[in-house]
């Protein structure tokens, strides 16, 4: 018996979806397992993740040609060592209010013989994942996103390389600082969680950390650098997140509007604090937004890692159908979690736990 599963990744891309999907078929494709699942696996990677699903006409080559990709050890041989992702993905939600496409989805599902599908995704993504299960659709989850806020897991794919180029690039900027005696404003991505800038901000010295689970005072912000200027400190470094907002304002967007999961797009906070700055102090700023930087590069031996472990532990799933869930990481033990709890609520920032919401900076650091 041969069964045909599909497999695409949906949302932004990262580095570790390419490692996930490698490993996830080179573990369908082990024959020496084959005796004790006493099943056989077909593997059809789905091109630009939802989409494919939505534009693919399965009675016509062409079409096939485009939107589908079959998967065997060979094709996904050398995957694993890069970034992105080699099926491609898009922000599209087929339950979009506007434009919900989700009955042709699940027919095109059908039409394709695909018995289960596995999704690679974040908190919107696995959503839809959710609500196409709930429609009959067999899922299968790994957590992927860079802002590492799915609950119910301890890691989601790609934090830890976006992490690593975060703390790159500010030691990059750094050195620039110094030359001239600037303040550098470094905007990363984190819609609702502030991980990316809390932690990249420790790993890379920032000297204010900004995060979207406080709101900060503009002044006080001008106050810290102020302070350390006039100790003596030849430049400072402000890591601020796309969702941290001044106090008594809202998100800073893009005129772009919104996604298809009613997101607008987030970006310029940066820019506007560097502004701020600017005005209220002698102090020289600039300002940089790191954006999909974040997202590129190749993945790092955690990402690689973690994609081998997400990848075959959705495949022990769909073996022991063990659908509607997600692949987690809890404790350091693989398991899986029902989507509806993974998607109850956001993992954010404990900012008592964690921040300083009077220095505006990691606690860890302060107690050091």
């Amino acid at each position: 018996m041969k069964i045909r599963i599909g497999i695409l990744s949906a949302g932004g891309d990262c580095a570790g979806i390419n490692s996930a999907v490698h490993w996830f078929v080179n573990s369908a494709l082990d024959k020496d397992l084959v005796p004790l699942r006493g099943v056989m696996f077909e593997i059809i990677g789905i091109v630009d993740g939802y989409k494919g699903l939505i534009e693919v006409k399965p009675d016509k080559k062409d079409s096939m040609k485009a939107w589908t990709i079959p998967l065997d050890a060979e094709a996904v041989r050398t995957w694993d060592r890069y970034g992105g992702t080699r099926l491609g993905t898009t922000r599209i939600n087929p339950f979009d209010p506007k434009n919900d496409v989700s009955d042709l989805l699940i027919e095109n599902y059908k039409k394709l013989g695909l018995e289960a599908l596995v999704i690679l995704g974040g908190f919107d993504s696995l959503g839809a994942a959710y609500r196409l299960y709930r429609k009959g659709v067999k899922i299968v989850g790994i957590p992927k996103t860079i802002d590492r806020d799915l609950s119910e897991t301890d890691y989601t794919i790609g934090y830890d390389s976006a992490l690593n180029a975060i703390t790159e690039d500010v030691d990059r900027i750094r050195i620039t600082a110094g030359s001239h005696s600037r303040i550098f404003v470094v905007e990363c991505m984190g819609r609702r969680a502030g991980w990316l800038a809390l932690e990249g901000g420790e790993a890379s010295g920032a000297d204010v950390i900004l995060i979207p689970e406080h709101d900060f005072l503009i002044e006080r912000v001008s106050e810290l650098l102020q302070t350390r200027k006039k100790a003596g400190k030849r430049y400072s470094i402000v890591m601020i997140s796309e969702g941290a907002k001044p106090r008594g304002m809202e998100e800073i967007h893009e005129k772009r509007g919104r996604d298809g999961f009613g997101n607008y797009y987030l970006g310029g906070v940066g820019g506007f604090l560097a502004e701020e700055i600017q005005k209220q102090t002698d102090l020289e700023v600039r300002y940089v937004a790191l954006r999909h930087l974040q997202r590129g590069g190749s993945p790092t031996a955690y990402d690689r890692r973690m994609g081998r472990k997400f990848g075959i532990g959705a495949l022990d799933m769909i073996v022991n159908e063990d659908f509607g869930r997600m692949v987690s990481l809890k404790h350091g033990q693989i398991t899986s979690v029902p989507l509806k709890k993974a998607l109850e609520k956001l993992r954010l920032v404990e900012v008592e736990k964690f921040y300083s919401t009077k220095d505006y900076r990691s606690l860890d650091h302060i107690m050091e």
